[in-house]
């Protein structure tokens, strides 16, 4: 939580030193300054373009990303809430399993492709392929990622791995030009500092690094030779908690901060959501409900759960592993309804979305009951990875009549998010061999009191929302950046973030909800085959 002072102004120690957090979403950036203690000083966001193509492309222009980042950045450092000599350090975090090609002089050479974009799917299938198949991995092959890394290249084709591929096959002039491929936080850090750096929890969704000993990950010469990757282009290994170096003179201008600040490597969202959410002890569970949702915990081993898309990957946290999955679209849907159902800018509503629309979709949904009089929604817009990897299934309302209201496809998109949310809940419970009792919820969607008590309800579990939980990632990379410079440890992050508020399972919805996830799994099974048909192009 933020103090403030009786006039409402920030309150701020000067004892405390700050850090400038950047978390690149999807949607666009977060800039904040972030104190020792956890507390987010003033936040500015600023919204990026998200350009989808034929075939399964999902881009981003890297230059928007960085004019964005300086835009918010200067605005929050115009308001001169802190002592600029208090800022000691800049830190990345942002969305994962995205791919930029740059070429030595740190230049991109075409737009990001980020996590949506699947593409290369076909590439990974044929990296993948051979004789004795499991789920469409060849047995042997399967074997050696699940020793070296615990997981697999998904077959939907949105790892760096499939991007850099894709490109490879089918833009074979970029791919000679690229001296390296950076992930999204990478590529930042090379703006930032003008060194090419990756860290262990970074680099893992380009599946070619060996994660058995979490002190020594490298690049493991057998999977680079099965990929086909270049090892030259990929950036060299640090750990996530690294000093990468002083910010260079012209990227301190451009940010507004100081000369002399020291980049600390940083994270990727999920990383930095474990952290931010005050989850990091083993076993302690976070869900994040943003563009994207995941559900996860770390935990104190390395295992792998092939039939649900699941894994451990290494932690922002070094030494630490911390279960890997994700549902693609989550919030997203809410937006997705906004955008192109509610408020789309065409000619009956010209003036687009009110400023108060999730606002008036919390309204709506309170005034229909509990299961939405059977309305089910499934939010596989875009496809699925956990606890199904499944690039073809999409999502729709069901059990639609024509006493279907507005109220109620807000409501069914509230509820269809949580029961996919229980679905990877039972998966993951199943992985680490024990109940959660509470989760801490975080992201856009848990500043919802409503959307909270509905996971609690239909997840059966304390949900406990944390405070300022939109912010979860630019604490979570400041907290990073705190342990890096040594002013606290790990260990101390879980008592400098708050919890405003924990829902408990109401009694009364049990049985409609218990009803209403069972036909949601029972839609999953029963639309495959349709969704294959119709989408394997895609």
């Amino acid at each position: 939580m933020v103090r403030h002072a009786p006039d409402g102004s920030p309150q701020v120690s000067d004892a405390d030193l700050y850090v400038l957090a950047i978390d690149l979403g999807t949607s666009g950036p977060k800039v904040a300054l972030v104190s020792e203690q956890g507390e987010v000083i003033d936040c500015e966001v600023e919204s990026t373009e998200l350009i989808l193509l034929p075939g399964g492309g999902a881009e981003q222009n890297p230059d928007d990303w960085w004019q964005k980042i300086c835009a918010a950045s200067q605005k929050v450092m115009a308001k001169n809430l802190v002592p600029r000599e208090k800022i000691s350090a800049v830190a990345v975090t942002s969305q994962w399993s995205g791919t930029v090609a740059v070429d030595k002089e740190g230049k991109h050479l075409h737009n990001s492709i980020i996590w949506m974009d699947s593409r290369g799917a076909k590439h990974v299938a044929q990296v993948m392929d051979g004789l004795v198949k499991f789920q469409g991995y060849d047995v042997v092959k399967l074997a050696q990622w699940i020793l070296l890394t615990a997981g697999m290249p998904g077959l939907s084709g949105k790892d760096p791995l499939a991007h850099i591929l894709f490109i490879k096959n089918e833009m074979p002039g970029l791919y000679a030009k690229t001296y390296k491929f950076l992930e999204p936080k990478d590529y930042l850090n090379l703006k930032l500092t003008g060194k090419f750096a990756s860290a262990q929890d970074a680099i893992a969704l380009h599946w070619v690094t060996d994660n058995r000993d979490l002190k020594k990950v490298y690049y493991h010469p057998g999977l680079i030779k099965t990929t086909g990757l270049d090892v030259a282009k990929l950036p060299d290994l640090y750990s996530s908690t690294d000093v990468l170096g002083v910010i260079l003179p012209e990227a301190a201008r451009d940010l507004g901060v100081p000369e002399g600040v020291k980049v600390v490597l940083g994270t990727p969202d999920v990383q930095s959501a474990a952290l931010g959410s005050g989850a990091v002890d083993d076993y302690a569970a976070h869900l994040y409900i943003g563009t994207s949702s995941w559900l996860t915990c770390h935990v104190p081993f390395k295992k792998t759960d092939a039939d649900h898309n699941m894994a451990t990957i290494p932690s922002a946290i070094p030494g630490r592993y911390l279960i890997g999955n994700e549902h693609e679209t989550a919030g997203y849907c809410l937006t997705y309804l906004r955008d192109k159902v509610f408020y789309p800018k065409d000619a009956i509503t010209p003036e687009g979305a009110p400023a108060d629309a999730y606002q008036r979709f919390n309204t709506l949904a309170e005034s229909v009951p509990a299961g939405s009089d059977k309305l089910i929604f499934t939010p596989w817009l875009i496809g699925e990875r956990t606890p199904v990897e499944d690039h073809t299934i999409r999502g729709g309302f069901f059990n639609m009549s024509l006493n279907t209201t507005r109220a109620h496809m807000v409501r069914a998109v509230f509820e269809g998010v949580a029961y996919n949310s229980r679905w990877l809940l039972e998966a993951v419970e199943e992985f680490i061999g024990r109940k959660i009792p509470f989760i801490n919820m975080i992201g856009g969607g848990a500043r919802s009191a409503l959307w909270c008590q509905v996971h609690a309800d239909i997840l059966n579990r304390e949900i406990r929302q944390v405070a300022d939980a939109v912010q979860a990632n630019v604490r979570g990379v400041g907290l990073l950046a705190g342990v890096s410079l040594g002013r606290f440890r790990f260990k101390d992050i879980s008592s400098r973030v708050a919890i405003a508020k924990s829902y408990q399972p109401n009694p009364q919805n049990r049985k409609i909800y218990d009803e209403l996830y069972g036909e949601f799994k029972n839609i999953y099974q029963a639309h495959k085959k349709i969704h294959e048909r119709l989408n394997k192009a895609h």
